[in-house]
């Protein structure tokens, strides 16, 4: 993979899981590695989410269960403002960004 640059820490990642742990239900997920693995989908944000730690997330991909779901998840995103973008099926966080990548924050 091309140089990137960190743009969440543990901090921030730690808001977003405990936000997600929140909502019911609690959304999917999926993590895409900076060597380019994309886990399987999961749910279980309390241990699952930070059982590896968060220094490889590239990205993660949280999905939303129709409207309703959609807006709960999007006010959460909102609260703690961490960097990515809606999707079709949900919402992109970014761990890292790519050279001459622009990320707009949620």
């Amino acid at each position: 993979m091309a140089q990137k640059f960190s743009v969440m820490n543990s901090t921030k990642w730690e808001e977003l899981r405990l936000a997600m742990y929140a909502i019911e239900p609690a959304p999917r997920y999926r993590c895409m590695t900076i060597a380019g693995h994309y886990s399987e989908e999961d749910a279980e944000w309390f241990y699952h989410f930070r059982a590896g730690g968060y220094d490889d997330i590239r990205y993660i991909d949280i999905f939303a269960e129709g409207q309703s779901h959609r807006e709960q998840v999007r006010r959460a995103l909102k609260k703690i403002h961490l960097p990515g973008e809606e999707t079709v099926e949900g919402f992109r966080v970014y761990g890292y960004a790519l050279p001459g990548q622009s990320l707009d924050y949620l």
